[in-house]
């Protein structure tokens, strides 16, 4: 998509659990080319909002629109479709496949995506290369913490999201390895043009983003722009 295009919109959100309201009016805007992060205690509702994001939930109020597609109109088929075709997702433990290789597991998600079995594994092996990652003869399983998330970054990217979603990337990573996947993923609008919204309870991590809030009560509190990245919109 366009730089400065929204790719995600927000609007009013609203999802309650057992009376306790985990998203109470939430907006937000992300164009293309541009990060945010969401922080938050554990407990908040930074994954409840990312489920809405990704149309797991359906949420009591409010509209999530992702490149423009209204979510809450889309029938399940269509709203898979359209979630395989604009996003991807990073989540805290890769949840990668161990006894396959990486190129395998990278592969698997544009295979799944209606990819030619040739194209699948070359972008596979093309974006592994890219992030540092060795392609074949080790298993998963075998490779190191960064190594794992950098290759779940790589399976998220495949097939060429309008936004990437990450949840908690670097929580289960060392501090040489968190530094290294969170400049990661925070390149990626940059260099492939993506919208990416991570949340995390991190704030060194949180930093890196072009834009930040906190959820608070179930609303989203600015948090200001990047003095790493320059944040301005």
């Amino acid at each position: 998509m366009q730089a400065n295009h929204p790719v995600l919109e927000v609007r009013d959100l609203c999802y309650s659990v057992a009376g306790r309201a985990l998203l109470d009016g939430v907006d937000l805007t992300l164009p293309a080319g541009r990060s945010m992060a969401v922080t938050g205690p554990s407990g908040t509702g930074k994954s409840t909002l990312l489920n809405c994001v990704l149309g797991l939930i359906r949420w009591d109020h409010g509209e999530v629109r992702i490149a423009g597609q209204d979510l809450a109109r889309l029938k399940p088929r269509s709203l898979a479709r359209h979630r395989r075709d604009t996003m991807g997702m990073v989540f805290q433990f890769g949840e990668l496949l161990p006894e396959l290789t990486p190129v395998e597991n990278v592969a698997l998600a544009a295979l799944l995506a209606g990819v030619k079995r040739g194209e699948a594994f070359g972008r596979a092996r093309r974006l592994l290369q890219e992030l540092g990652v060795p392609v074949e003869g080790t298993p998963t399983a075998e490779l190191s913490g960064g190594e794992r998330q950098r290759a779940a970054v790589a399976r998220a990217l495949v097939n060429r999201p309008a936004l990437l979603l990450a949840d908690e990337p670097t929580g289960s990573l060392d501090a040489s390895n968190r530094e290294a996947v969170a400049e990661l993923l925070f390149s990626l609008p940059e260099q492939w043009g993506c919208a990416v919204l991570v949340v995390t309870h991190d704030e060194s991590v949180a930093a890196r983003a072009d834009h930040r809030f906190a959820l608070h009560e179930g609303r989203l509190v600015e948090q200001g722009t990047s003095v790493l990245r320059g944040g301005a919109w």
